[in-house]
């Protein structure tokens, strides 16, 4: 969240010029991809516990099931450990679990997170664009002279 800060800060773009091979397209291309990058590691997080952001048919339960048999190859591989100290056994078990499930997730979200971030991308170049033209236009406006009323 802070490199987007910064970036939407600090960042200007150079003055409009037309053709799509002028530095101003570049320039616009290059600022909506980082700005688009940094909003997608931004919702990461989100994108994990969200089943109605990030649509993952199937995903969420696989990978429960992945913890759920990381939980017992644990339990496998610490079974003497059962009959001594029940407690840790299950501990560890979580431990696992927990790790799997999380694994699963975060590379599940690595495969969508570029889709993520090209949307974001292209939104935050439209509206670079959109206001980028408002404010030529308006520019325009005020440096053109107004009629003088006859008198």
């Amino acid at each position: 969240m802070t490199l987007l800060a910064v970036i939407v800060s600090f960042y200007r773009l150079p003055p409009r010029a037309p053709g799509l091979r002028c530095a101003y397209a570049w320039n616009l291309v290059a600022y909506s991809l980082v700005v688009g990058l940094c909003v997608a590691i931004a919702l990461a997080p989100l994108l994990q516990r969200s089943a109605w952001l990030l649509p993952m048919p199937g995903t969420r339960g696989d990978c429960r099931e992945l913890g759920t048999y990381e939980s017992l190859r644990t339990e496998a591989a610490l079974g003497n450990l059962a009959g001594r100290d029940g407690a840790a056994l299950a501990r560890a078990q979580d431990i696992q679990r927990h790790d799997a499930v999380a694994d699963c997730l975060a590379s599940t979200t690595t495969l969508w997170l570029p889709l993520y971030g090209l949307g974001a991308a292209v939104l935050v170049g439209s509206g670079a664009l959109i206001y980028d033209r408002a404010r030529a236009r308006r520019d325009a406006d005020s440096s053109t002279p107004s009629p003088r009323r006859p008198g």
